[in-house]
């Protein structure tokens, strides 16, 4: 792991995005465009900033721990767009501005005289970016809508877990951040429209369907053949083997559900007549003998250490690996040769580690350049270099509360 050289672009230097959004389902699509170079102009209420300031599972000095991950490479000003004076400035900024990103409830960016309407007027050009629970349009649209009922809505939230307790929710945020990651492809799809033709346009992401595409063949399953997915735990039904599995010391993960894959790990098991066993020699066969199988895999593996388990299985070709936790990120050795994990300089915390940008490009890669902003940090250079405010009427929006 190291601190990487800090290129001063990458794919999307030169692009601007104003950030309105607050907590994760739109600030996490303003961390993606800004790891790729993009100047990310993050807008907050005066003095109260975005609440995912003081979030997080752990602090550190009383501080977020999460804030400095999702508002890297960006921008802080502050902007009371309750006002009319912080109206009038945000449109200023539009016109100079590729993208505007909200997460606002469907409604409320009218309410203040911003929507498309107002907004495309002044830049034909912009890209909206509008990431909300149900959508823009819709009998939902204007319910307030979190990222944990777009994992309920969009059909997550039932398959996952035990079948024996309640529908369980993920360890992460993961609607909001599907919900981010599509707006971002819709965004860069925008761009490139734009790019022919010279026109902007609303790019309309919602939590619900964001999780929603990715089910699998869910809905199709039960239209075509009437079938309903369930909670199943650890497994996935019809998918063997694919499961944890006990060791000599510890666990292990293996997945050999593919036909020469399984051949291979039976090799290795010393049993290579399962391969060509009836109950065994097809990806269905192995389906309706799950359980025999799993128990079959863990009376080999259990004899065996962890680290031997791993060996045999890189030798004879087999997927496997060990369950990890951040601990274990951070010592691994894979980790550290793809720079997974980078040490970023902060004010606050000194050295903080967190994972660098993905995916990887090979001739204009993204980077962590810069840590998370103070609240109102970049006041003075928007106001004043940026939108080239006088100091004296930059003086009166500060006492007004308006910046």
């Amino acid at each position: 792991m190291t601190t990487p050289t800090q290129p001063k672009s990458g794919p999307l230097a030169g692009l601007r995005v104003l950030e309105l959004g607050t907590l994760l389902a739109g600030p996490f699509c303003g961390q993606l465009l800004g790891d790729f170079g993009a100047e990310v102009i993050k807008v907050e209420p005066p003095g109260q900033g975005d609440p995912m300031r003081v979030w997080g599972r752990e602090k550190a000095h009383g501080k977020s721990l999460w804030w400095p991950v999702v508002a890297r490479n960006k921008k802080a000003i502050t902007l009371d767009l309750r006002q009319a004076d912080g109206q009038a400035l945000l449109k200023d900024l539009v016109r100079q501005s590729d993208f505007l990103l909200e997460n606002f409830r469907p409604g409320t960016m009218e309410k203040w005289g911003l929507g498309w309407s107002e907004l495309s007027a002044i830049n034909p050009r912009l890209i909206m970016i509008r990431v909300s629970g149900f959508g823009q349009t819709g009998p939902y649209s204007r319910q307030a809508g979190f990222g944990a009922i777009g994992e309920a809505m969009g059909g997550l939230r039932y398959v996952v877990g035990d079948p024996s307790t309640p529908p369980s929710r993920m360890g992460i945020s993961i609607g909001d951040s599907l919900a981010a990651t599509f707006a971002c492809i819709g965004a860069l799809s925008a761009l490139h429209h734009r790019d022919k033709t010279g026109r902007g346009q609303v790019v309309d992401s919602a939590i619900y369907e964001a999780v929603l595409n990715m089910m699998e063949s869910l809905v199709t399953e039960y239209d075509k053949a009437g079938y309903v997915r369930e909670r199943t735990g650890a497994i996935l039904p019809n998918v063997a083997p694919s499961n944890v599995y006990r060791t000599a010391d510890g666990m292990v993960l293996i997945a050999a559900n593919q036909d020469t894959v399984f051949s291979r790990l039976a090799e290795a098991m010393g049993q290579p007549d399962l391969a060509t066993s009836p109950q065994y020699s097809t990806h269905g066969a192995r389906g309706a003998h799950q359980a025999e199988l799993d128990a079959l895999v863990e009376a080999w593996t259990s004899t065996m250490t962890t680290r031997a388990v791993l060996d045999a299985m890189d030798q004879f070709g087999v997927p496997a690996g060990l369950i990890y936790r951040a601990p274990d990120m951070l010592e691994d050795p894979h980790f550290k040769a793809r720079d997974a994990i980078v040490s970023v300089p902060h004010p606050d915390f000194g050295e903080l580690r967190m994972q660098n940008v993905a995916p990887k490009l090979s001739e204009t890669p993204g980077a962590v350049r810069s840590p998370s902003p103070a609240l109102g940090q970049h006041n003075d250079e928007v106001y004043l270099r940026v939108l080239g405010l006088s100091p004296e009427r930059y003086a009166e929006l500060k006492a007004a509360k308006v910046v």
